[in-house]
């Protein structure tokens, strides 16, 4: 069945799968398998004795010592294009784009929304619209979800961006209000959203394709990437029966239909998962 999601009017080609509502202070995960700069990059800050990523001034490790020094870049590189894309969309629609802000880090850090940890994967936290993202991730993603490539990680960022966008624009605070008057329905309410992030991965990753910067390969590493964080698969992989009613992401068939439905259009309005089957 559809959800009774009221679309925000006024919004041109963000309109459809956007709500112009008051956004509450709720803690929205994103992918659970799953100084800054002019981008909106931190560093995590270490809590109780954890190791953290190296500073990005370039204190603390120097950067031919640190191992990290190249995917910090990448990480930097992607969340800036990402949010560049968010941004001209927004322009298109004649309204401003708010950037978000990601932070790496390795072990453990604070977050508005509590301790984020590498056992949660990567996550955004509305209260303070940051995205987190351990680095050890990014090696599980490859070793252990059989996920390798560069667009296999672009595609995690571009899922939590999206989740930003879903804050940014009320889409999360609607979502969860419906999570609490209707409970029966909170994980299907779940999927739904998870998939649109998905979807605007998808919008991103069509906007590379545009712009000539997308390699041989690097659509399929996404789709793998969407594929590997399939609710169905981590049950399987954890030797656990396949327990849809107890999906929350959606299975890796629907993850990777989003994502491709997104590359396919390059339009948000194309995202609406909230109405009709997913």
């Amino acid at each position: 069945m559809g959800f009774p999601i009221p679309m925000g009017g006024g919004m041109g080609r963000l309109g459809i799968p956007f709500l112009l509502l008051l956004v509450l202070g709720t803690c929205l995960g994103g992918n659970n398998l799953l100084g800054s700069g002019d981008g909106g990059f931190d560093i995590g800050t270490g809590v109780d004795g954890l190791p953290t990523a190296p500073a990005a001034d370039g204190e603390g490790i120097p950067r031919a010592q640190d191992a990290n020094a190249e995917v910090v870049d990448f990480v930097s590189f992607v969340l800036d294009d990402v949010q560049s894309t968010w941004a001209d969309l927004f322009q298109q629609a004649g309204r401003t784009y708010e950037p978000a802000k990601l932070v790496v880090f390795e072990g453990a850090t604070r977050t508005a929304c509590g301790v984020g940890q590498e056992a949660t994967g990567p996550f955004y936290c509305p209260l303070d619209k940051n995205a987190y993202i351990d680095l050890d991730f990014f090696r599980e993603l490859r070793a252990r979800y059989q996920a390798p490539g560069d667009f296999a990680q672009a595609y995690v960022i571009a899922h939590e961006i999206g989740h930003h966008v879903q804050n940014i624009t009320g889409v999360s605070n609607r979502v969860r209000q419906l999570q609490q008057r209707n409970p029966d329905q909170a994980n299907e309410l779940s999927i739904r959203q998870e998939l649109q992030a998905d979807c605007f991965a998808g919008v991103w990753a069509y906007s590379t394709y545009r712009r000539g910067i997308l390699e041989p390969g690097d659509l399929e590493e996404g789709l793998d990437a969407a594929a590997a964080v399939g609710d169905d698969r981590l049950q399987r992989q954890a030797g656990a029966r396949v327990n849809p009613e107890s999906w929350t992401h959606g299975s890796s068939k629907q993850r990777m239909t989003w994502f491709n439905r997104g590359y396919e259009s390059g339009d948000p309005d194309d995202c609406d998962t909230y109405s009709g089957d997913i």
